[in-house]
């Protein structure tokens, strides 16, 4: 089955994907209000942000494994269910232990949605290449998620942020178009026949544990979200220190590093691999991505920090789908839910670790030295997949 647009399922799928971005999405915007009205600790109330991301990376594999067992659908439209309910209970707290409970379980959910719908989008696909052009498109939704869901966020924020948490209360007509569109799980998953189907394929799930790629593809994934998100995090107080810019001139150049990842994950990805190749093509994206995170510093001027943000996004918006492909055709059909679910919690766990791991790394150095500890992390990321790559060349 190649990659068509006609298949409607697909869109079904892209929209449900999106709500990863949502998890946190909702809460950045009205935190401060939620801080002001609940009158919580500022230091504390930045966990309400962060734990979301603990709880996918330790959710995602489990739940992946699950989905891979039990079937995808299943698990998706249950994780899009409890997602809604816990998400939108976190707008009825008014303390801050129940409210980062909630914030937990909607990100335990959401492990369960990336699991299942990234899972059930690959095994649609025979051809390598579809699948690759279908992960691409994911992350192309994701990216436009980015700029969509803060938004609207701050805009419902406007009425109270307790509204804001009304947009979690979208995954219950996203599951009733899964249960729509899968009207036949047992076609696309698992049946669940007895108490052994829950033990699948032990050999084959053991045989991807020790394959030696699969842990460098987990570890080039944690240390590339936690780059990415280094530079969100430290970019808004460098651009203020350089040209004195303010919240929405922030939210412009965050944004566009959205917009080139959209891009070039839509429509330059797919012919870039067939002429590279996966991995040498994944080790071009971290070129770029260190060569343009070493030419911040140099920059005093808006249009050349836009200009380096998109280039930014280009570099990720290669790397990321790649990354995921690989893990892909590493697994069988049987296992890739298991296997792209734990890549999805290495991800949010590079996530969770970055502000503490870039904290160590610069220390007491200027902030803007950032940028030049974070171009090392992609250079040897990428070096060491092009080892890989001439080492298997090697093999044959």
């Amino acid at each position: 089955m190649e990659f068509t647009w006609r298949d409607r399922s697909l869109f079904v799928l892209f929209a449900t994907g999106s709500l990863i971005v949502l998890t946190g999405a909702v809460i950045a915007p009205v935190l401060p209000e939620i801080i002001e009205q609940l009158q919580l600790d500022r230091s504390l109330a930045g966990y309400l942000v962060s734990t979301h991301y603990l709880t996918v990376a330790l959710f995602s594999p489990i739940l992946g494994l699950l989905a891979d067992r039990l079937g995808q659908v299943r698990v998706l439209v249950v994780s899009l269910i409890l997602y809604a309910l816990f998400g939108m209970a976190g707008g009825l707290m008014n303390d801050f232990t129940p409210l980062l409970i909630t914030r937990g379980l909607v990100g335990a959910a959401s492990g369960g949605i990336a699991a299942a719908s990234l899972g059930l989008l690959v095994r649609r696909y025979e051809s390598a290449e579809a699948r690759a052009q279908a992960i691409a498109y994911v992350s192309s939704v994701l990216a436009i998620a980015n700029i969509v869901y803060p938004i609207s966020a701050g805009l419902l924020g406007i009425l109270g942020w307790r509204v804001s948490f009304l947009l979690y209360g979208l995954a219950i007509p996203f599951a009733l178009l899964v249960l729509i569109a899968f009207q036949q799980p047992e076609d696309t998953t698992t049946s669940v026949k007895s108490l052994a189907a829950i033990t699948g394929d032990t050999q084959g799930l053991q045989k991807v544990i020790a394959n030696p790629l699969t842990w460098q593809l987990f570890l080039t994934l944690c240390l590339t979200a936690a780059t990415a998100y280094a530079i969100v995090i430290n970019l808004p107080s460098h651009l203020k220190a350089t040209i004195g810019a303010g919240t929405a001139i922030n939210g412009i150049v965050l944004a566009t590093q959205a917009i080139g990842s959209a891009a070039i994950a839509a429509f330059g990805v797919r012919q870039l691999t067939r002429r590279l190749g996966l991995i040498p093509a994944t080790a071009l994206g971290f070129g770029i991505v260190a060569l343009v995170l070493t030419a911040i510093p140099q920059f005093d001027r808006l249009y050349l920090f836009l200009l380096a943000m998109g280039l930014l996004g280009i570099g990720f918006g290669i790397v990321l789908p790649n990354i995921y492909t690989l893990l892909s055709n590493i697994a069988s059909s049987e296992l890739q839910s298991t296997v792209l679910a734990a890549g999805t919690g290495t991800n949010f766990l590079g996530q969770f670790l970055s502000p503490a791991l870039f904290g160590f790394l610069l220390g007491d150095r200027p902030l803007e030295q950032v940028f030049y500890i974070a171009a090392i992390v992609p250079l040897i990321l990428g070096f060491c997949l092009m080892v890989t790559f001439t080492l298997s060349l090697s093999k044959r």
